[in-house]
C-alpha cells in the first residue's frame, strides 16, 4: 500500500512540476509577446509619423507652388490693368463724361 501511495505522490509531484514549468513558460511567452507587440507598435507609430511628415511637406510644397503661381497670375493681371489704364485713362474719362452729360 505504501508503494502505491509513494507512486501517487511521485506522480502528483511530477504533475505539479509540469504545471509550474508550464506557468513559467507561459509567463516568459507573455513577456516576449508583449515586448514584440510593443516594438511593433513603436515601429508602426514611427513609420506613420514619418509618412505623415512626408505628406505634410508635399502638401506645403504644393500649396506654396499654387500660391506662387496665383500670385504671379494676379501680379500679371494687375500690371496689365495698370498698363491699360495708363494707355487709355483719357479715353475712359471722356467716355464717363459723355455718359454723364447725355440725357
Amino acid at each position: 500500500m505504501d508503494s502505491i501511495i509513494n507512486k501517487l505522490t511521485e506522480i502528483e509531484d511530477a504533475a505539479s512540476a509540469i504545471v509550474t514549468h508550464a506557468e513559467a513558460q507561459k509567463q516568459a511567452l507573455n513577456k516576449e509577446y508583449n515586448e514584440k507587440r510593443k516594438a511593433f507598435d513603436e515601429d508602426i507609430e514611427n513609420r506613420t509619423q514619418e509618412r505623415l511628415r512626408a505628406i505634410r511637406e508635399d502638401l506645403a510644397k504644393n500649396t506654396a507652388g499654387i500660391l506662387d503661381s496665383q500670385n504671379d497670375a494676379s501680379s500679371e493681371t494687375i500690371r496689365a490693368l495698370h498698363k491699360e489704364y495708363e494707355e487709355k485713362h483719357t479715353e475712359y474719362a471722356h467716355e464717363i463724361l459723355r455718359r454723364i452729360t447725355e440725357v
